[in-house]
């Protein structure tokens, strides 16, 4: 198979102009479909610091510069008819959109569409060998994408992680039309696409902290609060949230609640750089402040207990899906994960289970073994599980049970 562009032999155009990008953008108007993919880096940052975006349609291929140039003149190309094919996009949606103030109109992505034909996650890479019969020469993952000028092997590196994407569009649609699973695609990409790619909820970033749910009382909304005010004021200066205030120092903070200057310098972990300006003061209002946050306010996680007589279903089921993915060549993950399963039978009404493919393969039938009307057996000579209508009949056997014995009364 012969690749829409080859990156050896095609010197991509480095546009840094605004002029330069209206002629890319006039070039890709009347696209069915179009590659793009960013490099970024956000090692030392809140917000992603863009640094590339590629951009290949057949014929043509462009790095943008988006520190010599505005990135706002895309928003004609992602809000287009054309379809944007990326791979694992997850990241790069996040970055298009706070870069251009939009998001692409239609999605395909690679990664999420080869999860429907048995791959697991792979590589773009692993994909492009497979599929189109290319090896991709691999880069320096640590490269720096923000020095100028970019070396002729970063330009190339760059242009390679959009070079076969059309390629890669063209035969996974091939394949999934003809296992009938297109549509399947299609609805994934578009939940991925409409799924919010802004930061992480100020209320809700305590969760994150490792330890966190071993909290209680008023220590939960103290660290509520807390991270609150770490996310935010990680916003404001741009730097990583774990750098404004460290994950030990809030536990120790959650723990400790305290009430003073002297009592936030006893903590572990938080010395003096990370009180520096107003920090303390604003530390102990959001203490403060989670000391007396009513119980309606507290955003707990998700909890992930079942009813009692419910819990020997996830450990059953869980094998089942399982097995059904390998049956079916669809990634696990992709199928239904441990979450997506306690999120039925708990009954949340946005379980991933309950709508759309999902449901028909995987959500449906758990709800009639739940139900009851349905059983779980083992198939003899395959060694696997069947799912199949219940009889009815229960296999019991005759056994004698103890008598409870009641707690001997001690009497004084």
């Amino acid at each position: 198979m012969t690749a829409t562009v080859d990156p050896k032999a095609t010197e991509p155009a480095w546009v840094a102009t605004a002029e330069a990008l209206e002629r890319v953008v006039a070039a890709l108007a009347s696209e069915p479909a179009y590659a793009i993919d960013t490099e970024f880096h956000r090692e030392r940052t809140y917000w992603p610091q863009l640094a590339l975006v590629q951009l290949a349609w057949p014929g043509g291929l462009a790095l943008v510069d988006p520190v010599a140039v505005d990135l706002h003149p895309l928003r004609a190309v992602l809000e287009g008819p054309g379809v944007a094919v990326l791979h694992a996009a997850d990241q790069d949606l996040e970055v298009l959109e706070r870069a251009s103030g939009t998001l692409p109109a239609r999605l395909f992505d690679t990664q999420v569409a080869a999860g429907f034909l048995g791959f697991s996650s792979p590589s773009l890479s692993s994909l492009t060998d497979r599929l189109l019969g290319l090896h991709l020469t691999k880069g320096d993952r640590l490269t720096d994408w923000m020095q100028r000028p970019l070396t002729a092997a970063q330009r190339r590196y760059a242009a390679a992680d959009v070079a076969h994407l059309l390629d890669l569009h063209a035969e996974l649609t091939r394949r999934l039309e003809d296992c009938g699973r297109l549509d399947w695609a299609a609805q994934e990409c578009e939940v991925l696409r409409q799924r919010g790619h802004l930061p992480q909820d100020p209320d809700t970033a305590w969760w994150r902290i490792k330890d966190s749910r071993s909290l209680r009382g008023p220590a939960r909304g103290v660290a509520q609060e807390v991270a609150a005010w770490r996310e935010r004021r990680a916003a404001v200066l741009d730097r990583p949230p774990r750098l404004v205030l460290p994950d030990l120092a809030l536990l120790g903070i959650a723990h400790r609640m305290p009430d003073s200057p002297a009592g936030l310098r006893d903590i572990r972990g938080l010395d003096g750089r990370y009180l520096r300006s107003d920090a303390a003061e604003e530390l102990l209002a959001a203490v403060a402040r989670g000391r007396r946050l009513a119980r309606k306010e507290l955003r707990l996680p998700v909890s992930d207990e079942l009813e009692r007589n419910l819990r020997p279903a996830v450990t059953l089921v869980s094998a089942w899906v399982s097995q059904l993915a390998q049956e079916l060549r669809i990634d696990p993950v992709l199928l239904a994960t441990r979450a997506d399963l306690l999120a039925l039978l708990r009954g949340d009404r946005a379980a991933r289970l309950g709508t759309g493919w999902r449901a028909t393969l995987v959500g449906d039938r758990i709800r009639q073994l739940v139900d009851g009307r349905a059983a779980l057996a083992f198939r003899p000579g395959r060694g696997d599980l069947v799912l199949e209508a219940r009889s009815g009949t229960e296999l019991s056997v005759e056994v004698a049970v103890p008598v409870e014995v009641a707690p001997a009364v001690v009497e004084d």
